[in-house]
Protein backbone atom coordinates (compact mmCIF):
# COMPACT_ATOMS: atom_id res chain seq x y z
CA UNK A 1 0.00 0.00 0.00
CA UNK A 2 1.43 3.31 -1.44
CA UNK A 3 -1.62 6.02 -0.26
CA UNK A 4 -4.42 6.44 1.59
CA UNK A 5 -7.00 5.45 -1.33
CA UNK A 6 -4.88 2.09 -1.22
CA UNK A 7 -5.68 1.53 2.66
CA UNK A 8 -9.33 2.13 2.05
CA UNK A 9 -9.52 -0.40 -0.17
CA UNK A 10 -7.81 -2.70 2.03
CA UNK A 11 -9.87 -1.76 4.82
CA UNK A 12 -13.38 -2.50 2.35
CA UNK A 13 -11.55 -5.86 2.06
CA UNK A 14 -11.62 -6.17 5.39
CA UNK A 15 -14.85 -5.57 6.05
CA UNK A 16 -16.44 -7.06 3.51
CA UNK A 17 -14.20 -10.51 4.94
CA UNK A 18 -15.61 -9.37 8.48
CA UNK A 19 -12.12 -8.99 9.72
CA UNK A 20 -11.72 -6.61 12.28
CA UNK A 21 -8.41 -4.32 12.52
CA UNK A 22 -6.56 -2.10 15.00
CA UNK A 23 -4.04 -0.93 12.20
CA UNK A 24 -4.55 -0.22 8.37
CA UNK A 25 -1.53 1.56 7.19
CA UNK A 26 0.90 2.27 4.53
CA UNK A 27 2.55 -1.71 4.27
CA UNK A 28 1.07 -3.35 6.94
CA UNK A 29 -1.84 -4.70 8.39
CA UNK A 30 -3.08 -5.81 12.16
CA UNK A 31 -6.27 -7.78 12.39
CA UNK A 32 -7.84 -8.57 15.38
CA UNK A 33 -8.52 -12.42 15.45
CA UNK A 34 -6.43 -14.68 14.27
CA UNK A 35 -7.45 -16.00 10.54
CA UNK A 36 -5.94 -18.87 8.66
CA UNK A 37 -7.02 -21.82 6.13
CA UNK A 38 -9.56 -21.67 4.18
CA UNK A 39 -10.38 -17.27 6.08
CA UNK A 40 -7.00 -16.56 5.26
CA UNK A 41 -6.62 -17.59 1.78
CA UNK A 42 -10.25 -15.84 1.10
CA UNK A 43 -8.42 -13.06 2.48
CA UNK A 44 -5.44 -13.18 0.20
CA UNK A 45 -7.28 -13.77 -2.53
CA UNK A 46 -9.72 -10.24 -2.07
CA UNK A 47 -6.20 -8.63 -1.75
CA UNK A 48 -4.97 -9.96 -4.93
CA UNK A 49 -8.60 -8.79 -6.71
CA UNK A 50 -7.37 -5.28 -6.10
CA UNK A 51 -3.86 -5.86 -6.83
CA UNK A 52 -2.07 -6.27 -3.51
CA UNK A 53 0.23 -9.50 -2.33
CA UNK A 54 0.07 -10.24 1.75
CA UNK A 55 3.42 -11.04 2.73
CA UNK A 56 3.08 -12.60 6.05
CA UNK A 57 6.79 -12.00 8.18
CA UNK A 58 5.21 -13.46 11.00
CA UNK A 59 7.18 -17.47 10.58
CA UNK A 60 10.38 -15.60 10.64
CA UNK A 61 9.20 -14.91 13.91
CA UNK A 62 8.09 -17.82 15.23
CA UNK A 63 11.04 -19.51 13.97
CA UNK A 64 12.67 -17.11 16.46
CA UNK A 65 10.66 -16.83 19.38
CA UNK A 66 8.45 -19.79 19.66
CA UNK A 67 10.83 -22.54 19.05
CA UNK A 68 12.49 -25.15 21.31
CA UNK A 69 14.14 -26.92 18.12
CA UNK A 70 17.92 -25.43 17.26
CA UNK A 71 17.83 -22.86 14.76
CA UNK A 72 20.02 -24.61 12.21
CA UNK A 73 18.77 -22.98 8.80
CA UNK A 74 19.46 -19.73 6.79
CA UNK A 75 17.01 -17.57 7.07
CA UNK A 76 16.86 -16.01 3.43
CA UNK A 77 16.59 -19.65 2.40
CA UNK A 78 13.95 -20.80 4.54
CA UNK A 79 11.68 -17.56 3.62
CA UNK A 80 11.99 -18.27 0.11
CA UNK A 81 11.04 -21.36 0.57
CA UNK A 82 7.71 -21.13 2.45
CA UNK A 83 6.74 -17.61 0.96
CA UNK A 84 7.69 -18.84 -2.43
CA UNK A 85 9.52 -15.92 -3.18
CA UNK A 86 12.41 -14.98 -4.40
CA UNK A 87 14.67 -13.54 -1.27
CA UNK A 88 15.85 -9.84 -3.08
CA UNK A 89 12.32 -9.55 -4.01
CA UNK A 90 10.84 -9.72 -0.41
CA UNK A 91 14.10 -8.30 1.00
CA UNK A 92 13.27 -4.94 -0.99
CA UNK A 93 9.95 -4.79 -0.87
CA UNK A 94 10.70 -5.42 3.15
CA UNK A 95 13.04 -2.74 3.55
CA UNK A 96 10.55 -0.53 1.79
CA UNK A 97 7.78 -0.99 4.27
CA UNK A 98 9.61 -1.26 7.28
CA UNK A 99 12.52 0.65 6.69
CA UNK A 100 15.00 -1.62 7.78
CA UNK A 101 16.24 -5.24 6.25
CA UNK A 102 15.05 -8.38 6.79
CA UNK A 103 18.19 -9.98 8.76
CA UNK A 104 18.62 -6.63 10.68
CA UNK A 105 14.68 -7.36 11.49
CA UNK A 106 15.63 -11.18 12.34
CA UNK A 107 18.72 -10.11 14.92
CA UNK A 108 15.81 -7.90 16.49
CA UNK A 109 13.69 -10.65 17.37
CA UNK A 110 16.82 -12.99 18.35
CA UNK A 111 18.26 -10.89 20.49
CA UNK A 112 14.77 -10.70 22.38
CA UNK A 113 14.92 -14.42 22.29
CA UNK A 114 18.69 -13.79 24.35
CA UNK A 115 16.91 -11.52 26.79
CA UNK A 116 14.24 -14.09 27.01
CA UNK A 117 16.94 -16.94 27.79
CA UNK A 118 19.34 -14.80 29.97
CA UNK A 119 16.44 -13.53 32.06
CA UNK A 120 14.96 -17.23 32.43
CA UNK A 121 18.40 -18.48 33.61
CA UNK A 122 18.05 -21.68 32.29
CA UNK A 123 20.87 -21.85 30.02
CA UNK A 124 24.66 -20.45 29.97
CA UNK A 125 25.77 -18.73 27.20
CA UNK A 126 27.52 -21.02 24.99
CA UNK A 127 24.15 -22.56 25.11
CA UNK A 128 21.92 -19.72 24.16
CA UNK A 129 24.53 -19.40 21.26
CA UNK A 130 24.42 -22.80 20.07
CA UNK A 131 20.76 -23.03 20.10
CA UNK A 132 20.18 -19.89 18.21
CA UNK A 133 22.66 -20.95 15.51
CA UNK A 134 25.67 -17.91 16.02
CA UNK A 135 29.09 -19.51 15.40
CA UNK A 136 30.36 -18.68 18.69
CA UNK A 137 29.74 -16.64 21.89
CA UNK A 138 31.70 -14.05 20.84
CA UNK A 139 29.64 -13.34 18.22
CA UNK A 140 26.23 -13.38 19.82
CA UNK A 141 28.10 -10.51 22.64
CA UNK A 142 28.99 -8.67 19.74
CA UNK A 143 25.22 -8.67 18.03
CA UNK A 144 23.70 -8.00 21.27
CA UNK A 145 26.03 -5.33 22.41
CA UNK A 146 25.41 -3.79 18.91
CA UNK A 147 21.71 -3.77 19.38
CA UNK A 148 21.17 -3.14 23.08
CA UNK A 149 24.64 -0.88 24.37
CA UNK A 150 25.38 -3.91 27.02
CA UNK A 151 26.59 -7.13 27.30
CA UNK A 152 24.40 -10.31 27.89
CA UNK A 153 26.63 -10.24 31.25
CA UNK A 154 25.53 -6.62 32.13
CA UNK A 155 21.74 -7.16 31.14
CA UNK A 156 21.84 -10.28 32.99
CA UNK A 157 22.52 -8.38 36.03
CA UNK A 158 19.73 -5.41 35.76
CA UNK A 159 17.13 -5.54 38.10
CA UNK A 160 14.42 -4.75 36.39
CA UNK A 161 12.80 -7.22 33.39
CA UNK A 162 14.21 -5.41 30.32
CA UNK A 163 12.52 -7.51 27.62
CA UNK A 164 10.32 -5.27 25.29
CA UNK A 165 7.27 -6.82 23.93
CA UNK A 166 7.05 -8.27 20.19
CA UNK A 167 4.55 -5.03 19.22
CA UNK A 168 6.89 -2.93 20.54
CA UNK A 169 10.50 -4.08 18.98
CA UNK A 170 11.86 -0.95 17.05
CA UNK A 171 11.35 -1.81 13.38
CA UNK A 172 10.87 2.15 13.15
CA UNK A 173 14.31 2.49 14.97
CA UNK A 174 16.96 2.50 13.16
CA UNK A 175 19.14 0.82 15.76
CA UNK A 176 21.81 -0.21 12.77
CA UNK A 177 24.36 1.71 11.30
Amino acid sequence: MVSNRCKMAVKEVLKRQELHFIVVDLGEIEIMEEISGKRLENFRVALSDIGFELMDNTRAIQMVHNTEELIKVNFSDYLSEKLNYDYNYMSKIFSEVKGITIQQFIIIHKIEKIKELLVYGELNLTEISYRLNYSSVSHLSNQFRKVTGLSPSDFKHLKGKRRTSIEDLGITNKIFS
